[in-house]
């Protein structure tokens, strides 16, 4: 006996093959789930996992109380990483997008005291449950969400000194480079490793993206001039509105 496609697959085959034809453009209302529903001889319930498979692969998207439509191609910024970043003062976000013309700004939530998982742990080099200051990020440009990150720095590094979080003190809202300066740490090195991953519910309703859409998680650490980790984050960048490119200096001869 041959495999029988289940019967959302199907749908949302023929409704792929539709929308890629162009039947309907970019932009577009599909018609009433009800009418597509009768369209394929299928429940509203077949429909709406077909519809849904396709709003996770990008092609549509849902809109409360307006209905399905073709999604159209959001603006895709590029993001450079470099060490340029660092030394250009205040958040290298907010120097990132100030240079693409666009306003920059973010909000934190910090939570002091909080032991170290053991992955965490292994990149900061310290025992598991060891005291961290954990502070999620939402980044915004004109207001709307674009990249989001969660960092973990020691206490036994911060624990005693303004700066132990974040977004307060006299550092308040400056880079990690710029507060662990300010208490005599001189950061030389950042390590960042690139994954490309799948958005969770979580990361999708912080971003506004749909579960499953494509993201790029940076995972990133500061180590200061000994080689002692003193910060690393979790990068969370959605694939629709950014590229992620690289600059890497080169030394003459």
């Amino acid at each position: 006996m041959g495999f029988e496609q289940p019967p959302h697959l199907r749908v949302a085959d023929d409704l792929r093959r539709r929308i890629t034809a162009g039947e309907w453009a970019l932009g577009d209302k599909l018609p009433s789930r009800a009418q597509l529903a009768e369209h394929y001889g299928v429940g509203t319930n077949v429909l709406q996992k077909a519809q849904e498979r396709l709003i996770i692969e990008g092609l549509l998207e849902g809109r409360a109380g307006s209905g399905t439509f073709v999604r159209k191609p959001r603006e895709r910024r590029r993001m450079v990483r470099s060490r340029h970043r660092e030394q250009r003062g205040g958040s290298p976000f907010g120097a990132d997008l100030t240079e693409l013309g666009h306003t920059g700004t973010w909000e934190s939530h910090s939570q002091a005291r909080t032991p170290a998982p053991d992955h965490i742990a292994r990149r900061l080099g310290i025992a598991p449950g060891d005291l961290c200051v954990r502070t999620s990020y939402e980044f915004l440009a004109d207001n709307q969400p674009v990249q989001a990150s969660v960092s973990w720095e020691p206490m036994a590094i911060t624990g005693e000194t303004p700066i132990v979080l974040p977004e307060m003190g006299p550092m308040a809202g400056k880079g990690v480079v710029e507060r662990m300066r300010s208490i005599g740490i001189t950061i030389d090195t950042v390590v960042e490793v690139p994954r490309p991953s799948r958005a969770t519910q979580a990361q999708a309703n912080v971003l506004g993206i749909s579960l499953g859409d494509l993201v790029l998680v940076i995972e990133r650490t500061y180590y200061d001039s000994e080689g002692r980790a003193v910060e690393t984050a979790d990068i969370v960048v959605p694939d629709v509105r950014w590229e992620v490119a690289y600059e890497c200096g080169v030394s003459g001869s």
